[in-house]
């Protein structure tokens, strides 16, 4: 359903090297760049969502939504605590630490970061039916 998502940055060479990592270890490749914005996922399957971050395409500062958040899953719990260390690692900001949420369902982990300018990203593990 998701074709791609994308986030604005002030700053594009900070805002790589925040994700560049983050989708490194998620086995995801840049698909596209220019000096205005640049695309992870798999350049070989255009049925992977893919993920932009990127200076506004309309020149004015880029904004973090207020209740916006991009949300990554993944299979187990050890995938959620690295990419949330190394997030904080490079440049990211802790809006919750990796753990288990039983108000979300029974074994649901999740993490919550912003990247430098803001965004908001979760890194979660859906409990199991």
């Amino acid at each position: 359903m998701i074709a791609y998502t994308m986030v604005g940055t002030h700053n594009l060479e900070r805002a790589l090297h925040f994700y560049a990592p983050l989708f490194s270890t998620m086995e995801l490749d840049v698909c596209w760049q220019d000096d205005a914005c640049v695309s992870f996922g798999d350049p070989d399957d255009v049925d992977v969502p893919r993920f932009f971050v990127g200076l506004p395409f309309n020149g004015y500062p880029a904004s973090a939504g207020n209740g916006s958040m991009t949300a990554f899953q993944f299979a187990d719990p050890k995938e959620v605590d690295t990419l949330y260390q190394l997030a904080i690692h490079n440049g990211g900001s802790d809006e919750g630490a990796p753990g288990y949420r039983p108000q979300y369902g029974a074994g649901f982990y999740s993490a919550y970061v912003r990247d430098p300018d803001g965004n908001k990203l979760a890194f979660v593990v859906y409990p199991h039916r």
